[in-house]
């Protein structure tokens, strides 16, 4: 996906805000059968989603949200991250793939942010300073920003 293009689908009615982030869990079974059914599953699961745009004040109903579902604007935001400095090269493309063992390491949450998919491709859109704080398997790690491609 290009960075920045814009997806229309649909998210719960009191959910509909500017600027709200999130991460898209997948489609449900309850969802099965339901005609609005490919235009509320059309994000990739796992991802991060901001919603930039709400399209008129037209409600659908729907089996989950009880208040029903309005569509919006959506884009796959950057992602803040941790990474080897050595592949911390701006305006690179970079594979995510990182392994650590310590799942509670500090930085963690960092390393694995939610809504980055391991083993997909993404833009190395900003690099921000050396991480001062020290990693548990002695990596020299760095925080970028992550577009995904």
């Amino acid at each position: 996906m290009s960075e920045n293009a814009v997806i229309i689908t649909l998210i719960g009615k009191n959910l509909t805000e500017m600027g709200l982030e999130f991460i898209y869990k997948g489609e449900l079974e309850t969802c099965e059968g339901c005609r609005m059914f490919k235009v509320c599953n059309n994000l990739v699961p796992k991802r991060r989603y901001r919603i930039v745009g709400i399209r008129g004040n037209t409600v659908h109903s729907c089996n989950i949200h009880n208040s029903g579902v309005c569509a919006v604007e959506v884009i796959e935001p950057p992602v803040i991250a941790l990474i080897e400095s050595k592949r911390a090269i701006p305006k690179s493309e970079i594979i995510f793939n990182q392994t650590c063992p310590n799942l509670t390491c500090e930085l963690y949450d960092l390393c694995f942010p939610e809504g980055v998919i391991e083993g997909e491709r993404y833009l190395v859109s900003g690099v921000f300073e050396e991480n001062d704080q020290p990693c548990a398997m002695s990596r020299k790690l760095r925080k970028v920003e992550l577009t995904p491609l």
